[in-house]
């Protein structure tokens, strides 16, 4: 981090940054340290120029903007101050004591994310933020991958996908129609944007994708990393945790087609600069939520 980033970010902090140690995990490039003042003050700072990403310059920004608009009760980290000089953009936030939860997902965990995900969308219902974007607006494109797959079909694409292309464009296109609601939604949920403290609670982080949509969003979206580790029977989690949060299973089925069609096309793109490993890591992902959507489909949730 260049020396004038790092003077305005103890001019936030009103100190002297004495300790710096850099997290692991994720796939923002860029800095991200939890630092520690003279006077012990702590905080979480996360930094990046286009030199690293161009686009991640952007969803920081986006991130400062929720960050600060977020509702007090939000279990999410509170923005502290943030530096934007047009070239480095530096966010300062509360520091959360807190671990990743651990992969493969342990019940106990498990069930702590899924009550933190149902309070929060009762609680962000109606959407106390006018200004977020709608996630069909937000992620629509993204989950009509299947229009690009069938455009332009892979060789490796699973024979069953590619025996069923148009009515998983179609199932693409109705978890796009399923996406309206009034409910703040983080949409960007795994185990490395959740953070378990000492005590067991659960707070959410990185909110640069927060969008309006229905209730059930995040919890359903949870589920496909949860599918992606093994070890939970996903479609009985969904129906106790989704469905008392509006969710069909219809909707559920469709908006699992879109996600799956999202990280097969993504996948097959070049990494970006400073992501290595995204790729590999959506096909992994699309790879795992396919034999769940055809395991949905088959059992007749579509």
């Amino acid at each position: 981090m260049p020396e004038h980033v790092r003077t305005q970010v103890e001019t936030i902090l009103g100190d002297r940054v004495v300790e710096a140690v850099s997290q692991q995990g994720g796939f923002s490039p860029g800095t991200a340290d939890r630092v520690r003042t003279a006077a012990g003050r702590r905080a979480f700072v996360k930094a990046v120029s286009p030199a690293q990403n161009e686009r991640t310059v952007q969803l920081h920004r986006q991130e400062a903007v929720v960050s600060g608009a977020l509702p007090p009760d939000v279990p999410a980290p509170r923005l502290l101050g943030c530096h934007d000089d047009g070239e480095w953009i530096a966010l300062v936030l509360e520091d959360v004591e807190g671990r990743h939860p651990t992969t493969p997902w342990i019940r106990s965990e498990l069930d702590a994310v899924l009550a933190t995900l149902g309070a929060l969308a009762v609680g962000t219902t109606p959407c106390p933020m006018p200004e977020l974007p709608t996630v069909a607006a937000s992620i629509g494109r993204d989950l009509s991958g299947w229009e690009r797959l069938a455009a332009d079909t892979p060789g490796d694409l699973d024979p069953w996908a590619a025996a069923r292309l148009p009515e998983l464009v179609a199932l693409g296109a109705a978890g796009v129609a399923a996406l309206a609601g009034d409910t703040v939604v983080h949409t960007d949920l795994r185990a490395d944007n959740l953070l378990v403290g000492p005590d067991g609670r659960v707070t959410v982080v990185d909110w640069p994708w927060a969008c309006v949509g229905p209730a059930w969003l995040d919890t359903a979206m949870i589920m496909v990393n949860v599918n992606l580790f093994g070890g939970h029977d996903v479609d009985a989690l969904l129906a106790e945790h989704a469905h008392p949060l509006g969710a069909r299973s219809a909707d559920l089925t469709a908006l699992l087609a879109g996600m799956t069609g999202y990280f097969l096309d993504a996948c097959r793109n070049p990494a970006p600069p400073g992501l290595p490993t995204v790729r590999a890591f959506q096909r992994a992902q699309g790879e795992a939520s396919l034999r769940w959507l055809r395991s949905r489909i088959e059992a007749g949730l579509a």
